[in-house]
């Protein structure tokens, strides 16, 4: 089935948040960085212009700029009446209400819209939808990160979640999933199952991170 730029919800993070998240060091940002999934982060633009090598890959990143701000336009209002109805399932320390929330998710957006052309052209921008083969060689990257995507979406299955996470760990040393729950927030048989099957062959680890935005979305899983 064809990818659709309807059926996608946009949300940017920033930088601030995926080093939080992710508890990337200083050495860290050094590396070679992937991010699966990014969509419009501003993480990619930010970490750019500090001088670090990041590349994100992402199905939205075949659409064009303008179709991509479309897409955030139309469904902006959605997100925050969505956020409004279930604040309660938050922690509102960092970000303190909803204004603060779009304020942030929206700067982060634009920051990726304004960059989006240039990252393109730069090749920092991939079109690449997991599962299918990165036309890059073995450990391209130290390090893949995927933000509230893998492990969260556990419609996708099990056999998606295993062919997507072994094509990660193909081009990248080490990999970094962030939640490690379902869209409620929920520990999962999913997770379990994952875990279970890369603990044969591979280091599996699920650390504490200092960033908590969803009550319960505190922990990463590290694969290496």
């Amino acid at each position: 089935m064809a990818f659709r730029l309807d059926n996608v919800v946009p949300w940017g993070r920033n930088i601030d948040e995926y080093q939080k998240m992710f508890m990337l060091s200083d050495s860290d940002m050094k590396k070679r960085i992937a991010g699966f999934g990014d969509g419009p982060a501003s993480f990619n633009y930010q970490a750019t212009k500090q001088g670090f090598s990041v590349t994100s890959f992402d199905p939205i990143y075949q659409f064009t700029k303008e179709q991509i701000a479309e897409r955030i336009k139309k469904t902006r209002v959605v997100v925050m009446e969505q956020m409004k109805l279930n604040m309660e399932n938050y922690v509102w320390t960092d970000i303190k209400n909803l204004d603060e929330l779009e304020n942030r998710r929206m700067s982060a957006m634009k920051m990726f819209l304004d960059d989006f052309e240039q990252g393109k052209a730069e090749k920092r921008y991939i079109y690449h939808e997991l599962p299918s083969k990165i036309n890059l060689p073995d450990n391209s990257f130290d390090i893949g990160l995927s933000s509230h995507f893998l492990l969260m979406y556990t419609s996708l299955g099990y056999d998606f979640h295993i062919r997507s996470i072994s094509e990660m760990l193909r081009v990248c040393r080490q990999i970094r999933i962030f939640p490690i729950v379902d869209l409620d927030a929920e520990k999962t048989e999913l997770t379990e199952n994952v875990i279970s099957y890369f603990n044969k062959k591979y280091s599996v680890k699920i650390v504490d991170t200092s960033y908590e935005f969803q009550k319960g979305e505190n922990k990463m899983l590290i694969i290496e």
